[in-house]
């Protein structure tokens, strides 16, 4: 079983609109808190899981993001939503991949935040095989110093050292061993680029305009391969951009979301 953070779901009721937000590596469903707390006063329905082993969900070794993906769908079934808007940032962006290849009638629409679609190249996985070690030495302390100066602008890191150290906070929380598997599991996820001309649902690419790991150039490349699709580049973020920028995130989901209600 996975845990959860959510909206009131009895008081969303079956007619709203469900939002599934999957959350960045090494980070957690917490991650998301901005945007439960926005999205609940405006009647969607808003589920943000943790990845295994992750504040309470069942941990697992040796995991992979499609058997992710059916626990995402065994957990939405649970909650008696057939279909929703699945929201994935950066790790959270190649599970959105990946639900969607499983399952797209249970896809309502797609939101690919700070993520790429191709798989890892050599070099990519050298180094996450150096991480890998690194952590398993070095805990999540090695995790923390590793991946939060790829997080955001480096005007943050001077003026809201209270983001910095929530992010910090979040991955602290974390056991190595949840680490590297997650880790793992990035190694191992599938090249999403084959699927990206055949995907029909409604899509937003949001990417931080300010994006190292995931630039906005590799956002334009999602974009542009996707029929149909809207691009949105947020000001003054990096790679965690709806942290960075909450408001600005919220709008463009939100202006997504009730354009695919309406529909």
């Amino acid at each position: 079983m996975l845990t959860y953070i959510s909206t009131d779901l009895e008081a969303s009721g079956k007619e709203s609109h469900a939002l599934l937000l999957l959350h960045a590596f090494p980070l957690s469903a917490s991650m998301w808190q901005s945007q439960i707390e926005a999205f609940g006063k405006t009647g969607f329905t808003v589920i943000a899981p943790n990845a295994y082993g992750i504040e309470g969900s069942v941990e697992k070794a040796n995991w992979n993001f499609t058997e992710y993906a059916h626990e995402l769908s065994i957990l939405l079934e649970s909650l008696k939503i057939e279909k929703a808007t699945i929201a994935g940032l950066s790790m959270g962006g190649y599970q959105a991949f990946e639900f969607y290849r499983l399952y797209p009638e249970k896809t309502a629409s797609l939101v690919l935040c700070d993520t790429r679609a191709e798989g890892d190249t050599p070099e990519a996985r050298s180094t996450r095989e150096a991480f890998i070690h690194a952590v398993e030495t070095g805990g999540a302390e090695e995790a923390i110093r590793r991946m939060i100066p790829n997080y955001f602008t480096a005007t943050t890191y001077t003026t809201r050292q209270e983001l910095v150290a929530q992010a910090e906070n979040i991955i602290r929380q974390q056991p190595s061993r949840v680490i590297t598997a997650a880790m793992r599991a990035i190694m191992m996820r599938s090249d999403a680029s084959s699927i990206l001309s055949s995907i029909h649902c409604p899509v937003l690419v949001l990417n931080g305009a300010e994006d190292k790991l995931t630039t906005p150039e590799t956002a334009r490349s999602i974009s542009s391969r996707i029929s149909g699709s809207q691009l949105h580049l947020i000001a003054d973020a990096g790679h965690i951009s709806n942290m960075e920028q909450p408001e600005n995130f919220n709008r463009a989901l939100l202006d997504h979301l009730e354009q695919v209600r309406l529909r």
